[in-house]
């Protein structure tokens, strides 16, 4: 498996679809693709499985030849029908290894961790990284687990040598202490969705991730 910094980068935009309606995907995800991204994940358990499957083809195509990184939140299946880049799994979705035995080697697949025993157990998995979080607070996700700090995100990079991407109430204003902390990258779905220019917003964040990025 690929494990090297440079694999995710340093904003990790989140679709998710408790703030975007199913008709607003498309043009939310053009405006994210507008800003900059280099990946884009489609967060989507509240749609049905056609309406889900329907998204990830139409964010496929706005991707499709641009240099970005389409990942889908929890569903292989999605996943491998839209020929999106990759999956990122939860605790409780389908094991990993047999999402890779599905995907093959090829694509991506990150893990979700939320504490240090969970982020030591997914190292030894076939993923490429792991998010970790809560950070901050978050009413994105309203199961969302108690906040970790940066010092819970500060021991799990001691503790692993595997890409980050932090996660939960990340901000313009707090993510520079979640780079200083060692994570890799930073997903931001709020902060950029509620925002009444998406691409010059993400365009501002990513401008800011890179000097921090860098500066680690």
């Amino acid at each position: 498996m690929i494990k090297r910094r440079a694999l995710i980068p340093p904003v990790y935009p989140i679709v998710d679809c408790t703030l975007t309606p199913f008709t607003y995907i498309e043009k939310r995800a053009k405006a994210i693709i507008d800003g900059g991204a280099k990946i884009i994940q489609l967060r989507a358990k509240e749609l049905s499985p056609r309406e889900f499957l329907e998204s990830a083809l139409i964010v496929r195509r706005i991707t499709k030849g641009k240099g970005v990184i389409f990942i889908v939140n929890n569903r292989v299946d999605v996943a491998l029908l839209a020929d999106a880049d990759g999956v990122h799994l939860g605790q409780d979705d389908l094991p990993v290894k047999e999402a890779r035995h599905l995907l093959g080697n090829s694509k991506i697949i990150g893990y979700s961790t939320h504490n240090l025993r969970e982020a030591l157990n997914a190292v030894r998995l076939p993923i490429e990284y792991i998010s970790f979080g809560p950070i901050f607070p978050t009413k994105t996700k309203t199961d969302a687990q108690t906040p970790k700090g940066l010092k819970g995100l500060a021991d799990v990079r001691k503790a692993v040598d595997i890409p980050i991407v932090a996660i939960g109430g990340i901000t313009e204003t707090n993510m520079a202490h979640v780079f200083k902390e060692g994570a890799d990258s930073v997903a931001m779905i709020s902060e950029i969705l509620t925002s009444p220019d998406i691409s010059k917003k993400l365009n501002r964040l990513i401008t800011i991730a890179k000097d921090l990025y860098t500066a680690t």
